[in-house]
């Protein structure tokens, strides 16, 4: 066996899970007690007695952490798509309903309004909350298609805005609640496209 064939073994401790689970239940506790700014990775390693080295090994950065603290908790997208298709959609907008009613919701909004667009949160918001929704939503439509509950949509990306914009919108915008009368009516809405 040549050397080349060896993987060099790796240095320092392994990721410890207990440290991982201390260090994030910091973050949302000094995110709960004294808001978004006062996170820092300084701050964290203080409260949770883990190590700084530590908290770079989970994360790049103090973003990162505020972004995981936020967002760790949120509703997945991995529900199976073996039901009707309303009845689907209305569970999938309910969870993220439901998310973002809470304090930690209300603090992902006013964190994304005062963020960048461009900036980490934003991005990792994106990709781990809206993206996500919008593949879940892909996939209920397509298996409702394979069910022969609907006829395929003509452009499903518009239908995919159609479904996911109005939630965003509001939760972002902030001009009217986003609660269960909002997410009943959404899906009633849909069902008419569809």
């Amino acid at each position: 066996m040549s050397q080349d064939a060896i993987s060099p073994p790796r240095r320092g401790r392994p990721p410890s899970k207990a440290a991982r689970r201390k260090a994030l239940a910091a973050a949302q506790d000094i995110l709960a007690t004294k808001g978004f700014g006062r996170v820092t990775v300084e701050a964290v390693a203080a409260r949770s007695g883990v190590g700084k080295p530590t908290i770079y090994r989970n994360w790049a950065n103090a973003g990162e952490l505020v972004m995981e603290a936020l967002m760790g908790d949120l509703p997945d997208n991995t529900s199976s798509p073996d039901g009707r298709l309303a009845e689907s959609l209305r569970g999938q907008v309910d969870r993220l309903v439901a998310a973002f009613a809470t304090t930690r919701g209300r603090q992902i909004t006013r964190a994304l309004a005062a963020s960048d667009p461009e900036s980490e949160m934003t991005k990792a918001f994106r990709h781990r909350v809206i993206l996500s929704s919008r593949e879940h939503g892909r996939a209920l439509i397509a298996a409702a298609v394979g069910r022969g509950e609907i006829d395929p949509p003509e452009d499903i990306e518009v239908i995919l805005d159609m479904i996911y914009a109005p939630l965003f919108y509001r939760l972002l915008v902030g001009h009217l609640p986003i609660d269960a009368d909002f997410a009943e009516g959404l899906i009633r809405q849909v069902k008419r496209l569809l």
